[in-house]
């Protein structure tokens, strides 16, 4: 059987796909595009001869590629995914579907009208801990999920701030902490089949990077979001933060409740109450899950090489990814919606069924947008500000 070609879009991080991709059996690297040409060129040097080079999309997207991974600006995704989707292209985005409503709606039609396959590259459910913790609630020994945390903390120096934020109007400069959504709420969603309804949050100022103010505009160490699910559990959460502590996950069920990260690392913790503890197993124990021997090499606790597999599977096999664009664009609805509700108090949202053509004609011409364009203009501010009054 031919090899499936796959194009990549987006160097930087689209390099770390490279390697997985010419490592399976029924999928090539076909093409690469970059508008860098040291990326396009360091890219090349990898890869073997025949790979096609292109620094213009819209001439990537004719090579005759049959899918390609996205790995563009994280707030421009949806753009380029239905650009790709016009062209019979099968769509992996690696970051958020959309950085505003009408994406979403765009996006979902898209795929309806074409007919193509699209799925989200969240990759963080796919380590051996949080798949664990997927298996264990499907067993169904922790009983109904009643409540979940998620929390991705990503800190860095500012010298590495710097490195990551190129330009004056970088995606990276201007983010409001619950954009970035997906590591957190991700794998919540996918552990418990749960699906957000509505959320509300409160983010919190950090004077320390407002001292970034000369690269930087969002000076928010961290937001905290709220969501009641469609099986009327409460998923807490995070979006991208700049706390200290290390990234961690938590379900609690009725009849007992697991756990990863923060002090535990890349292990897990099952605990029952005493009188629901399965017969045979212990109240409580803490091991770490085994790994798969390919996914082990790659990225992201394994995530990177799982993402590859899904989207080769979901193009050769007809095998539909968890995250596909109705679950991925309300994933970025979650955390639109959320940083409206940290501008408002704390107002609660409902989040829209994107299944729904009447509930996305609602949020249709929703363009506001924290992200600047060329000119440097934006609809919505990318932090809270300095110290909110709590009694006000």
């Amino acid at each position: 059987m031919a090899k499936i070609k796959l194009g990549v879009f987006g160097l930087w991080r689209g390099g770390s796909f490279l390697d997985i991709i010419n490592a399976q059996d029924d999928a090539e690297v076909y093409a690469i595009c970059d508008k860098d040409e040291d990326k396009l060129n360091a890219a090349a040097a990898r890869l073997p001869e025949h790979v096609l080079k292109f620094t213009n999309f819209d001439e990537f997207i004719e090579c005759g590629m049959d899918g390609v991974l996205l790995c563009n600006y994280f707030h421009q995704h949806a753009e380029f995914a239905i650009r790709a989707m016009e062209r019979g292209i099968h769509v992996f985005s690696e970051c958020t579907s959309g950085a505003t409503l009408r994406d979403c709606v765009l996006l979902c039609e898209a795929v309806e009208r074409t007919g193509c396959k699209y799925m989200i590259a969240e990759n963080y459910p796919f380590s051996p801990a949080l798949l664990e913790m997927e298996r264990l609630n499907r067993e169904g020994t922790l009983g109904r999920i009643l409540y979940a945390e998620g929390e991705y903390n990503h800190t860095a120096t500012k010298e590495d701030l710097r490195g990551l934020t190129p330009g004056e109007y970088h995606w990276r400069g201007w983010m409001p902490r619950t954009y970035y959504v997906t590591h957190a709420l991700g794998p919540l969603m996918h552990i418990t089949k749960q699906m957000p309804v509505k959320v509300n949050a409160f983010a919190v100022h950090s004077d320390v990077l407002e001292e970034y103010d000369d690269f930087r505009h969002n000076y928010d160490a961290l937001a905290m979001m709220n969501c009641i699910t469609d099986d009327g559990a409460l998923f807490r959460f995070t979006g991208c933060t700049a706390m200290c502590s290390p990234s961690g996950y938590r379900i609690c069920g009725e009849f007992g409740g697991a756990e990863t990260g923060r002090t535990l690392g890349s292990k897990v913790n099952v605990t029952y109450h005493s009188w629901t503890t399965p017969e045979g197993k212990p109240q409580s124990e803490t091991y770490a899950p085994e790994s798969h021997a390919e996914a082990a090499k790659t990225g992201h606790g394994g995530g990177d090489y799982w993402m590859v597999r899904n989207f080769v599977d979901y193009i050769v096999n007809d095998v539909e990814p968890f995250f596909n664009v109705y679950r991925g664009c309300a994933m970025s609805a979650v955390g639109i919606l959320a940083w409206r509700s940290c501008m408002e108090d704390g107002k609660t949202y409902y989040i829209p069924d994107f299944t729904n053509p009447e509930e996305r004609n609602k949020v249709r011409d929703d363009v506001l947008t924290p992200f600047p364009n060329e000119n440097g203009n934006v609809t919505l501010p990318c932090a809270i500000g300095k110290k909110m009054n709590p009694r006000k």
